[in-house]
């Protein structure tokens, strides 16, 4: 009976204490955190080299795409003209005539993997043009976030469920002062 009693006052100690603990001290703890938002691509589109190494790869792209393009209309045609002589072809001849087409859109299909595969020269252009922009945004954003004392940055153009952002703690036009390209 005298164990109940106890137990029963340390409960409702607890009951009282838990409540008191987690209003008056976890806000001070949460509050001690700051955050920031950036938004990279507003941050991206005032950099020019960014803009010139995109016009860059569009433009290798557009070409590296034609030549594709060449190979599989040659292709194409090829089998097209295939159809219309196949009567007339013995069987040798059909048989050289499906080898060049098949030749011809394994020489498309390569060269496209060559441009735009996972590996491809595209992919390795892209890299080359594209990382020395991004690591410099990235310290600029690190300077920044340090200099301010923010635990955690966060980009606003990218789909991470971000609802509201109060432009208060949005550091993008800082970023692009401390790159050299304020507005």
């Amino acid at each position: 009976m005298k164990s109940q009693i106890l137990r029963n006052k340390v409960l409702g100690l607890v009951k009282w204490f838990l409540p008191f603990y987690l209003f008056t001290f976890l806000p001070l703890s949460v509050s001690a955190q700051k955050f920031a938002l950036v938004d990279m691509e507003y941050i991206f589109k005032n950099i020019p080299a960014y803009e010139r190494a995109n016009e860059q790869l569009n433009q290798v792209s557009k070409k590296w795409q034609g030549e594709v393009d060449a190979l599989t209309t040659e292709a194409q045609t090829l089998y097209k003209n295939y159809q219309n002589e196949v009567v007339f072809l013995s069987k040798e001849q059909k048989k050289a005539k499906q080898d060049a087409i098949v030749a011809k859109e394994k020489e498309a299909a390569d060269l496209k993997k060559k441009y735009f595969g996972p590996e491809g020269e595209l992919y390795k252009k892209r890299t080359a043009l594209m990382t020395p922009i991004q690591e410099e945004v990235y310290n600029a954003i690190k300077d920044v976030a340090e200099l301010r004392g923010y635990q955690l940055v966060l980009d606003r153009a990218s789909d991470t469920g971000i609802i509201y952002g109060s432009p208060k703690i949005d550091i993008s036009s800082e970023v692009l002062s401390k790159l050299g390209y304020s507005k």
